[in-house]
Formats: structure tokens, sequence, C-alpha cells
């Protein structure tokens, strides 16, 4: 299959504003693998500001850490996008951007997870929400190993993640109210360890009923 068949249905491809942006990064020398290189700057620089949200002292620079932190989130996402678009729209693909439109997601899962489990003190959970969120993209490529189109449903799949570890970022600006601390994150990163695995077993489920022609 091609890249373009590989590609996620996004609805925010068609806006006007991705539109805008893909034809001036048309315009420059920058490469659409040089902006999936930067989606992996991004999510460190986020998985980063999550670890220190989680052990700054006072409440101003926590906050400063987690608004970081959900940015970061956004702009690797954004980057995810536009590589996509420059590729494919702008006519800048290369011989190896298939690799480069995988690869770096997988990276930017783990730094983003795993910043977060050791942010809270819960290292092990974020390893395994790291483990599980790389699964259901193995899962996606072994589907496409056996011939089929690329299956990217949920309920957790990576803009479902970065959805909710944003708004889960945005919302523990909130927890000093009750006197919380790090609930909210606590709480957002079971739900995508155990919402990838339901999206890794969903995905295993429709590849087999597609391979037996159910």
């Amino acid at each position: 299959m091609t890249e373009t068949e590989n590609r996620r249905p996004l609805a925010s491809r068609g806006s006007g504003w991705a539109a805008a942006l893909t034809r001036f990064l048309a315009r420059t020398a920058i490469s659409p693998n040089q902006i999936s290189v930067a989606s992996m700057a991004a999510a460190a620089l986020g998985g980063l500001a999550f670890w220190q949200a989680g052990m700054a002292d006072g409440a101003v620079a926590r906050a400063l850490f987690l608004v970081a932190g959900a940015l970061f989130c956004q702009l690797r996402l954004l980057c995810n996008l536009l590589d996509g678009m420059v590729a494919i729209e702008a006519g800048k693909a290369a011989p190896d951007g298939a690799f480069w439109n995988e690869f770096p997601d997988r990276v930017s899962d783990m730094l983003i997870l795993a910043g977060i489990g050791y942010g809270i003190d819960w290292p092990a959970l974020g390893w395994a929400a790291v483990a599980l969120a790389i699964l259901t993209a193995y899962v996606r490529e072994v589907g496409r190993g056996c011939g089929l189109a690329a299956d990217f449903c949920g309920p957790m799949a990576k803009p479902h993640r970065m959805a909710l570890v944003t708004a889960a970022a945005l919302a523990s600006l909130f927890e000093p109210l009750w006197n919380g601390r790090n609930e909210i994150l606590l709480a957002a990163l079971w739900l995508v360890a155990l919402g990838s695995g339901v999206t890794a077993l969903r995905r295993s489920w429709r590849i087999v009923g597609k391979l037996r022609g159910a």
C-alpha cells in the first residue's frame, strides 16, 4: 500500500488554515521528514513539561508546566498533520517518507506518556500506557501487512490519546481548588492505557473478521 493509503482520515486536513500552512511550508526548504522530526522534539518538550509539573513546588510553576505540556501535545499533532500534507498535497514526498510517517509517532507517544507517568510518580503506569499505545499501531500495521487497509478505529487512537492528555492537563489547573494534585492526569493515564488495550483488541478482531470474509 502507498503512503497515501496509510493516511489517517482527519477533518482538519480540509480546513483553510491547514491548506494555508501547507502552501507556506511548500515554498520553503523545509521537508516533510524535518516536520516529522519536529514532532518528536515537540513531544520531548511536552513530556519534559509534564515531568517537571509533577515536581514543581509552586502552583504557578506547576500551572505553567501543565499548559506547556498541553501546548506541546497539540504542536506534536500539528506536525503530524502538516508532514503528510506537505508530502502529498505539496508534492514533496520522499522515498523514505513512509518510515518518517510512523517512527516519530511511536517515539512521541513514549516521550509524552512516560513523561506523565514520571511526573505523577506512576512510572510503571506510564510505560504500560506507552506499550499499549504502540500496540495499537502495531496491530494496524499487521493488518496492512495482511493486505488490508489501515484501520484507525478507536476508542483510543493517537488523536484521542492526545486530546485526552491535553484536556486532562488543562483540567489539572483547577486541582488546587480542592487540594488535589495529579488525580486528573492519573485518571487520564489509566484511560489511555485501558483504552489503548481495547483499541488493539478491537482492531485485531476487525482484522481477523476481514481476513475470514466476515
